[in-house]
């Protein structure tokens, strides 16, 4: 009776003992999980805060950090709180590990462009209204995202350029700089008189405003062509007046030459005929 009074008390005293692990196991993970995730939010937080005092980090990129920063975080406390209850987390690391290759191994296009608009977002080679020619494609950028780069043409169309397509190929900003310079040239006939066709020329954009004074317009003779003498004109504006001055000039010259007497000489064919 004895010895089965002491065996009892043994198997209680056991019974105890892995409730008592087992409730300081439950309070420890439970510690660690609610630290783990205060210490996450407050990375997150962190970051963000950092990123908004640089002006070189856009917000979608520095929320895309931050959020892995605090996932990455909560994947270690989670790995921490099954250990605690004796899990063995190697096979674990080493499944997500493997799920993590497979999965980028699917997705490499699209990490692809997600790795490539990090760095448009970071090196900023365009920013939301600049107009661009990327991809092979020209418009105004409507929208910068991890993934892709929205253009609006001037026709009205939306067009959209992965990004991986747009960091690797020439990119054309023409917004970037605040002047801009307007290169035309016009041909004008052998019979003409250059120097007065130069002067009707700088009459023109002498008259016109919102051409700066500096840079100062140059113009010059650049080719004896085939049927005219070719004067190459350039002229420097603000860039949202590059178009305005480059209409009224192609329309204001031709004008101008008409009324001086001066000819844009056009291709002429000669026909000759053979008597038999």
């Amino acid at each position: 009776m004895e010895q089965l009074l002491a065996d009892n008390q043994a198997l209680i005293d056991q019974l105890i003992e892995i409730v008592m692990n087992g409730g300081v196991n439950v309070l420890l993970a439970l510690a660690i999980f609610i630290i783990g995730y205060l210490v996450a939010g407050g990375v997150k937080k962190a970051v963000l805060r950092a990123a908004e005092r640089n002006p070189r980090i856009d917000r979608t990129l520095a929320s895309f950090f931050a959020s892995m920063v605090r996932y990455a975080i909560l994947v270690v406390v989670f790995i921490a709180v099954l250990s605690r209850f004796g899990v063995e987390t190697t096979s674990l690391v080493a499944a997500i590990g493997a799920a993590a290759f497979a999965v980028g191994l699917a997705l490499q296009g699209t990490l692809g462009n997600v790795a490539a608009g990090v760095m448009l977002v970071f090196f900023r080679p365009y920013s939301l209204g600049d107009f661009v020619e990327v991809g092979g494609v020209s418009g105004t950028v409507a929208d910068i995202n991890l993934f892709t780069t929205e253009l609006n043409t001037p026709d009205n169309k939306t067009i959209i350029v992965p990004n991986g397509q747009a960091w690797g190929n020439v990119i054309t900003n023409y917004s970037v700089k605040p002047t801009r310079r307007v290169d035309i040239t016009f041909g004008i006939s052998y019979d003409d008189d250059i120097n007065k066709a130069m002067e009707v020329i700088r009459a023109h954009y002498d008259a016109d405003e919102r051409v700066l004074k500096d840079p100062e317009f140059f113009q010059g003779v650049i080719k004896h062509n085939s049927s005219s003498i070719d004067i190459v004109t350039r002229a420097w504006v603000n860039t949202p007046d590059f178009w305005p001055v480059y209409f009224a000039a192609m329309k204001g010259i031709k004008e101008a030459f008409d009324a001086n007497g001066i000819e844009i000489p056009y291709p002429h064919r000669v026909e000759i005929q053979k008597q038999g």
